[in-house]
């Protein structure tokens, strides 16, 4: 009876899909960019503590790598205080998923319960041009399983139609990077960082774009669709993924 009890655990468990970026070349600033990792790992574990089957893919399969401020090792210090991330980060098995993420083209929408796409700089680089990430994006919505994206990762909503050739986005409350992020950050640095900004495109698409105060945690759902602000609203936002769920 253990065993039949345990086989039913299994079957009923649900399974997310985590989107992570490849690395890549900021147009911008010239240097690399990858995903942030507190929006992978925050989730991740908020997630599997829940009990999820958590799989990561990326748009060409293998190795990603976390943008640098964001690694707690970095010698900047900027993420020093992320000890989560810095414990995934020397998991040898935790570790080694960055190392074996799957082809983002070979998912399908009917072996997940809810998607999520992580950010970090190179999303906004990458994901606005992914037609297979699109296409997931609109199947899993129009399915009516949750469909969430954190931070950057939410440019990879911004170009999507659905199949009526309706922006995703038209009428829909989302949040995302915003404005006043993106400001603090350009003035960090000195000079433009993104190519485009998240806020004034997702208002182009006719999306009622909301957020907290700077680099505040914050989600917001709107129906299946859920949306964080940036890298400090990962639990946020998973969690609202796991309401969503029904647990």
């Amino acid at each position: 009876m253990q065993e039949q009890g345990s086989q039913a655990k299994v079957s009923s468990q649900k399974r997310v899909l985590m989107v992570v970026a490849n690395p890549a070349v900021s147009t911008t600033l010239g240097g690399p960019v990858g995903f942030w990792a507190s929006e992978l790992v925050h989730p991740y574990m908020e997630m599997t503590e829940a009990g999820y089957a958590v799989e990561l893919a990326s748009p060409q399969a293998g190795r990603v790598t976390p943008d640098a401020l964001s690694d707690p090792r970095d010698p900047s210090g900027y993420s020093a205080h992320d000890l989560l991330s810095l414990g995934f980060l020397h998991s040898p098995r935790h570790a080694a998923l960055l190392e074996t993420t799957r082809k983002l083209s070979d998912a399908r929408v009917e072996d997940y319960d809810a998607i999520l796409v992580c950010g970090g700089q190179s999303p906004m680089f990458t994901f606005r041009e992914d037609r297979a990430l699109q296409g997931l994006l609109r199947g899993f919505l129009e399915a009516g399983k949750v469909t969430a994206a954190l931070c950057h990762g939410t440019a990879a909503l911004l170009d999507v139609r659905l199949s009526d050739g309706r922006p995703l986005l038209e009428g829909r409350t989302m949040t995302g990077f915003a404005n006043v992020e993106e400001d603090a950050a350009d003035q960090m640095v000195g000079r433009k960082v993104m190519p485009f900004r998240i806020e004034d495109v997702a208002r182009e698409r006719g999306a009622n774009f909301v957020r907290a105060g700077a680099w505040k945690p914050f989600a917001v759902r709107d129906g299946q669709l859920i949306t964080g602000q940036q890298q400090n609203s990962g639990r946020e936002t998973a969690r609202l993924v796991i309401q969503a769920l029904g647990h």
